[in-house]
């Protein structure tokens, strides 16, 4: 508890001098001149330590307060359940891999939650620390993503001993990666042992990345920061069919803006929200789509993938960063990725845009790591939404033939015959 106060009376004592407020809410006592002059009140000096004794007792109690409520509120949240490891969620009345219910908010606790944590470092550092030793996982889970996104270095040694101990994938697979956002260099030895010995081919892959992230010194961007921090729950799942499509810039793999209304103009326009590298479906869909670039320009359609993941996420999952290994391909895929991806692959950090547009990001959890519902969006050449898809598991879309199909016809009734109901 004393190291606690002390830490974050210390930050906020900092914060105070950089923004003229002592912030979180903590109201400053007054002192009247006249008070400062009167012998009963003691010596100025003796009045100034008992002033900032108060305050130090108030800021350090409004810190952990804040944080403790974010916790309390993820905590007494009724997620969809893990399995035993925690690399999948299961609907839980369904008894089946993914969630079936449109209208659940699981998604929406995480992300807020997430936003929220980062909004509070570094003045609550050792209290969101403190969350990594919380008996519920999704705490553990959330604290974790928290410190990664907005680079507390100084957590480096808290998550080895989460990715050492944690009994659930998902939590140990989540500390390599905020280890590998964190680019701690420290924690290489450790990330190379578990990329060797970890019981989950998941933790391990992860590790594998975290490890390329630190060597090309490519963690979390300021700009990830600054989405998470953004996040604006009022902005959530506005889009109707029917409706005009809300525009958006996001960045390509190459960190070049692309902007609907642009791409778009005066043409169909197609998104396609995966999931990431590790997922052998979305690795189908692009084999799918790099086969069909005559059939889009035909249809007078342009294509767009997104991922909910920070620039580096998003150039390995086109073959321009680690040509890692993966369980269910003997092949590479970099070589033909550089080759054959011919439309732009956006990254949407903290899922902004996916929340917007009704996605759900970080909907469920697939492989140790949890993800957006995979969505397709399509817009019309004047602009208007004709179709909204969000898949109940990872695969329940539309292929991209079925895609095609729908825009030459423009009928939009599908539903894919596995959903989950």
């Amino acid at each position: 508890m004393q190291k606690t106060l002390g830490s974050a009376v210390s930050i906020d004592r900092r914060r105070h001098t950089t923004v003229g407020g002592l912030g979180n809410g903590v109201k400053p006592v007054l002192i009247t001149r006249e008070q400062r002059k009167d012998p009963a009140m003691g010596s100025h000096s003796t009045w100034s330590y008992v002033v900032f004794i108060v305050l130090v007792f108030s800021i350090a109690t409004d810190v952990s307060g804040q944080t403790a409520a974010i916790f309390d509120r993820v905590n007494a949240h009724e997620f969809h359940p893990l399995n035993e490891d925690g690399s999948f969620t299961s609907d839980r009345v369904l008894a089946k891999h993914g969630v079936s219910d449109l209208a659940n908010d699981d998604w929406k606790v995480r992300l807020l939650a997430i936003r929220d944590l980062t909004r509070s470092l570094p003045q609550q550092l050792d209290a969101v620390v403190a969350g990594l030793e919380h008996n519920d996982p999704h705490v553990r889970q959330i604290a974790a993503a928290a410190l990664g996104i907005a680079r507390q270095k100084e957590a480096a040694s808290a998550l080895q001993r989460v990715l050492e101990a944690d009994p659930m994938a998902l939590v140990r697979s989540q500390a390599a990666m905020s280890l590998g956002q964190l680019e701690s260099v420290e924690s290489l030895e450790l990330l190379r042992q578990f990329f060797e010995r970890d019981k989950s081919r998941d933790v391990r892959h992860q590790c594998e990345l975290a490890i390329d992230q630190i060597e090309k010194r490519l963690g979390a961007t300021e700009a990830q920061l600054a989405a998470f921090r953004a996040l604006d729950e009022a902005s959530f799942e506005q889009v109707q069919v029917g409706q005009l499509a809300p525009d958006f810039t996001l960045s390509d793999s190459e960190g070049n803006p692309w902007q609907l209304s642009r791409a778009g103009n005066g043409k169909w326009t197609v998104l396609i929200w995966i999931f990431a590298d590790w997922c052998p479906v979305c690795h189908g869909e692009f084999k799918e789509l790099m086969s069909m670039k005559k059939e889009f320009d035909e249809a007078n359609a342009v294509v767009a993938t997104i991922e909910c993941h920070d620039l580096y996420r998003c150039r390995l999952m086109v073959g321009k960063e680690k040509d890692a290994a993966y369980w269910f391909s003997k092949t590479s895929f970099q070589q033909k990725y550089l080759r054959s991806v011919w439309w732009p692959h956006l990254s949407d950090l903290a899922g902004r845009v996916g929340a917007q547009y009704g996605v759900d990001p970080m909907s469920f959890a697939v492989h140790a790591e949890y993800v957006n519902r995979p969505s397709t969006i399509i817009i019309d050449p004047e602009g208007r939404v004709r179709l909204t898809y969000y898949g109940t598991f990872w695969g329940d879309r539309p292929s991209l033939h079925e895609t095609l199909e729908m825009i030459k016809s423009e009928e939009f009734g599908f539903e894919h015959p596995r959903r989950l109901k």
